[in-house]
C-alpha cells in the first residue's frame, strides 16, 4: 500500500501548486498519476508472487464434465471420432467424464480402442479381446488344478510315511478315493467357467448381423494374441452359431502347448518404456524367467489382498453391490477363492473379480506378475467396468505405464522420483535446498504416491477424476495429437505421459512453507504425505500440474 500512498501525496502536491487557473490540467494530471500508481501496484504484487505456484487457471471454474449427449455427438455415422479424438481429449482434460459413460470412454483413453477406429473395428477388437481373456483364464484354472494335484500327492506321501507298513496299501487306496472328488471338483470348475464364458461369446456372435466383421486389429499394443485361436476355415454355408460351436470345440480340444501359443502376451510395443528406444512395429512379447513356483506365490498373495480389499466402491456401483450371496459364492468357487465366509456378498463378488483379473494379468505379463499395490489400481476399474474381459484389457492398458512401478529392480520408481525432484528443483530451488539439508532430495517421501498413483491420498471419485485426466494426456501423446501446431493450440498445456509426477510435485510445492519452516527430518514429511488423504482439491491440483507442464516440460522431460 506504500505505492498507493506515494501516488496520493504526489497528486496532492501537484494540485496544491497549480492553483485555481489550472483546474482542468490538474484533473488530467491526477488521473494520469493515479493510473500510473495502479500499474505500479500491480507490478509490485506480481513481482512479489513470482516463483510461487499460482496457476493461470486458478480463478477459472472447472469446466463441465463430458456428458452423454456431447459424447454421442463426437462420432460420425460410421462410429469414428470426428477430429481424431482431439475434442475428446481436451474435454476430458478440462472437466473429466460423466460417471454414466465412463465405461464407454475409458477404453479409448486406455488404448483398448484406437482414437481413429470405427464401430466395426471396435467390435472386432472386442471379440478378439474376449477370446484372449478366456484363454488366459483357462490357463489360470489349469494351473489351479495342477496345484491341487501337487498338494494332494504331497499329502498322500506324507500320510503314507506316517502309517505302519501293513496299512500302506489300504491307506493309499483310501487317499485315492478321497482325492478323486476334489480333482473332479476343480476340473468341473474349469469346464464350467469355460462353457459359461464361451456360451456368452456364442450368444454375442449369434446376435451379430450376417455381415462379416472386419478382422483389422486396431490396437497392437494390447491385443498381441496370435490369430491361431480364430477358426477361419469355416465353410460358406455354416451359420454363425455352428461356427461358434466349432470355435468352442477347438479351444476345448487344443493341447496345452497350442493354448500357450495362442494366449495373449504382453508386448513392449507402444512407447511406454523407461528408455525411448526404437521399437519394432510388430508385437514383441517380453520373455520372462518366471517359474511355476512364482505363479503359485502370486496366487497366494492375490487371494490375501482380494479378501482384504475395502468396499469404498459400493456407493459408486449399486448394481454390483446388490449381488446375491448365492451368485457371490458361485463366483468365488469359480476362481477357487478361500476364507471368504466372513465377508458380505458384494465383497465376496468383488474379491472374486480381483482374483480372476489379477491372475490373468500375471499370466499375460509374467515379467511383472503380481505385486502388492496392483489390486489398488484395479479396484476402481472394476467399479466402472462390469464385464471382466473389458476390465482386464483396460487394466492392461493402464499397466503399460504403471507396470514400471512394480519392477523388482525399481528402475521405474527411481526414474519417477528423480523426475519429481527435478521439477521441484527447477520450480523452487529454496525448497529443494531445504530438502537436501534434510537428506530428502531424492523425494522418497512421495514413494507411495508414485506406486499407487495417489490412490490412498484421494477419495474414490477424486481418484477416478485424476486418473482419467492423466489417461487423456497419455492418449494424446500416443495418438500424436500434440505434434501438430493445431493440436497444441487446442490442448493448451502440452500433453505428457508424466502428468501424475507433475501433480505429485505440485502437492509438495503447495506445502513449501510448512516444510521449510516446520519440518526438520524426512520422517516428518513422510508422515504429512501419508496423512494427506481427503485434504487435496483435485482440480486445483490438476491446474497446478498443468501449469508446471507449461513452464518446465522442456527442462525436465
Amino acid at each position: 500500500m506504500w505505492a498507493w500512498g506515494l501516488a496520493e501525496r504526489a497528486v496532492a502536491g501537484l494540485l496544491g501548486s497549480a492553483g485555481m487557473n489550472g483546474g482542468r490540467w490538474n484533473t488530467a494530471v491526477a488521473v494520469g498519476v493515479t493510473a500510473a500508481a495502479g500499474i505500479a501496484l500491480v507490478a509490485i504484487v506480481v513481482s512479489s508472487r513470482r516463483g510461487g505456484i499460482k496457476s493461470p487457471w486458478r480463478r477459472r471454474r472447472r469446466k463441465p464434465v463430458l456428458a452423454s449427449k456431447e459424447w454421442r455427438s463426437l462420432f460420425t455415422p460410421e462410429g469414428k471420432l470426428y477430429d481424431g479424438g482431439v475434442k475428446l481429449v481436451k474435454r476430458v482434460r478440462n472437466g473429466g467424464v460423466e460417471p454414466s459413460i465412463r465405461a464407454e470412454v475409458w477404453p479409448f483413453l486406455l488404448g483398448v480402442y484406437s482414437l481413429d477406429s470405427s464401430q466395426a473395428e471396435r467390435e472386432a477388437v472386442k471379440e478378439h479381446n474376449r477370446r484372449g481373456y478366456l484363454l488366459l483364464r483357462k490357463h489360470c484354472l489349469r494351473k489351479n488344478n495342477e496345484e491341487s494335484k501337487r498338494l494332494n500327492e504331497t499329502a498322500a506321501v506324507s500320510h503314507e510315511e506316517s502309517i505302519s507298513p501293513g496299512k500302506v496299501k489300504e491307506s493309499v487306496t483310501s487317499l485315492g478315493s478321497e482325492e478323486q472328488p476334489e480333482k473332479e471338483s476343480v476340473e468341473e470348475r474349469i469346464n464350467c467357467e469355460e462353457e459359461n464364458s464361451f456360451a456368452i461369446l456364442e450368444q454375442e456372435i449369434q446376435d451379430n448381423t450376417a455381415k462379416a466383421i472386419p478382422e483389422k486389429q486396431t490396437d497392437e499394443n494390447l491385443c498381441s494374441s496370435s490369430s491361431s485361436d480364430e477358426d477361419e476355415s469355416e465353410q460358406s454355408d455354416v451359420t454363425h452359431v455352428e461356427a461358434s460351436h466349432n470355435d468352442v470345440a477347438s479351444v476345448h480340444q487344443s493341447s496345452v502347448e497350442e493354448e500357450e501359443e495362442s494366449m495373449p502376451k504382453y508386448s513392449n510395443t507402444g512407447g511406454n518404456t523407461e528408455t525411448e528406444t526404437e521399437l519394432s512395429k510388430a508385437a514383441s512379447p517380453v520373455k520372462s524367467s518366471r517359474t511355476v513356483e512364482d505363479f503359485d506365490t502370486w496366487q497366494r498373495i492375490i487371494r490375501l489382498d482380494a479378501v482384504r480389499a475395502n468396499n469404498e466402491w459400493v456407493s459408486y456401483s449399486p448394481s454390483q453391490a446388490a449381488v446375491t450371496r448365492e451368485k457371490a459364492i458361485e463366483s468365488a468357487q469359480a476362481v477357487c477363492l478361500k476364507d471368504y465366509e466372513h465377508l458380505e456378498a458384494h465383497r465376496i463378488h468383488h474379491a472374486s473379480r480381483l482374483v480372476a483379473i489379477l491372475e490373468a494379468y500375471a499370466t499375460y505379463d509374467p515379467e511383472i506378475g503380481y505385486c502388492q499395490g496392483m489390486s489398488d489400481l484395479l479396484a476402481p476399474l472394476l467399479a466402472v467396468l462390469e464385464e471382466d474381459d473389458e476390465a482386464f484389457w483396460c487394466f492392461a492398458g493402464f499397466m503399460r505405464k504403471a507396470r514400471h512401478n512394480f519392477r523388482l529392480d525399481e528402475v521405474g520408481i527411481r526414474r519417477q522420483l528423480n523426475m519429481v525432484a527435478k521439477i521441484i528443483k527447477n520450480k523452487d530451488f529454496r525448497l529443494y535446498r531445504h530438502l537436501e539439508m534434510l537428506e530428502a532430495a531424492d523425494c522418497f517421501f512421495v514413494y507411495r504416491m508414485v506406486v499407487v498413483m495417489f490412490r490412498r491420498e484421494l477419495t474414490f471419485e477424486q481418484t477416478l477424476s485424476l486418473w482419467e485426466v492423466m489417461w487423456a494426456d497419455q492418449a494424446a501423446s500416443r495418438a500424436g495429437i500434440a505434434r501438430s501446431s493445431w493440436g497444441k493450440l487446442r490442448l493448451g498445456a502440452p500433453p505428457t505421459d508424466d502428468l501424475l509426477l507433475y501433480a505429485i510435485a505440485a502437492s509438495v510445492l503447495e506445502k513449501r512453507k510448512l516444510i521449510i519452516e516446520s519440518y526438520s527430518s524426512m520422517d516428518e514429511i513422510i508422515r504429512d504425505c501419508n496423512n494427506m488423504a481427503g485434504q487435496l482439491d483435485i482440480w486445483k491440483l490438476l491446474d497446478d500440474a498443468h501449469d508446471l507442464v507449461v513452464t518446465l516440460h522442456d527442462r525436465v522431460e
